[in-house]
């Protein structure tokens, strides 16, 4: 038995019933809501492992109702589904809070996938470190040396960079706080030094960008999460 609760937030009843019914036959206990009001006061009442949301919906569209959820917790994985391709969208699912993007029509079996995927991974570290050493994915990562290998070729990293980035790798699965990373790193948490921070931000995701599974996601209004 999963154990696991999810909640499932899709406008079309018939999709909905279909996603509910295999999901449970798959030993999730899943709830479905046919709009964004009724799932985030469901969501705010009872506790899940993990949201699905559909970005179309009416009352409180999936994007809105993510950063809601967000809000309230900022390590929940979600997932959007929507008929939606373009990267522009994407990348607004991601900035919103998404663990994940799944775009209509899908199978059962590549949802299944992404969920087990998603709850494996935010049940462990994300982020492995042996001999002082993080492995980022097909990356290495050597705080100390402030360098990040990726096939024998490697990056010296500014010390700004690889502290920024030592903080990401120790909260793993966990939001890093932005209040946090700019006082630990910058002493002081003002709009410029948010600002310079948001820079680093870039330039890391720009190091790492070589291998697709590894992102640093934008928790909204909370800061960000290192995935890989």
């Amino acid at each position: 038995m999963n154990n696991k609760r999810i909640l499932l937030a899709e406008d079309d009843p018939n999709l909905g019933m279909l996603l509910k019914e295999y999901l449970d036959t798959k030993k999730y206990e899943t709830s479905l809501y046919t709009d964004g009001i009724q799932a985030f006061n469901a969501y705010s009442k009872e506790s899940f492992s993990l949201c699905i949301l559909d970005i179309m919906m009416p009352e409180m569209d999936g994007l809105t109702l993510a950063k809601e959820v967000r809000s309230q917790n900022p390590d929940i994985p979600i997932i959007f589904l929507t008929a939606k391709n373009m990267k522009e969208n994407v990348i607004e699912g991601f900035q919103a809070g998404a663990d994940d993007y799944i775009t209509k029509p899908f199978s059962m079996e590549e949802l299944l996938y992404r969920i087990e995927a998603i709850l494996r991974r935010s049940s462990t570290p994300s982020v492995n470190k042996k001999d002082g050493i993080y492995n980022i994915g097909v990356y290495l990562f050597d705080p100390l040396k402030r360098s990040l290998s990726f096939k024998g070729e490697s990056i010296k990293l500014t010390t700004k960079e690889s502290e920024l980035l030592d903080l990401l790798c120790q909260h793993g699965n966990k939001t890093l706080e932005r209040d946090f990373a700019l006082k630990s790193i910058w002493i002081d948490d003002n709009y410029f030094n948010a600002r310079s921070m948001d820079v680093y931000i870039t330039r890391l995701r720009k190091y790492l960008e070589k291998d697709t599974t590894v992102k640093i996601l934008n928790i909204h209004g909370r800061g960000y999460k290192l995935i890989c």
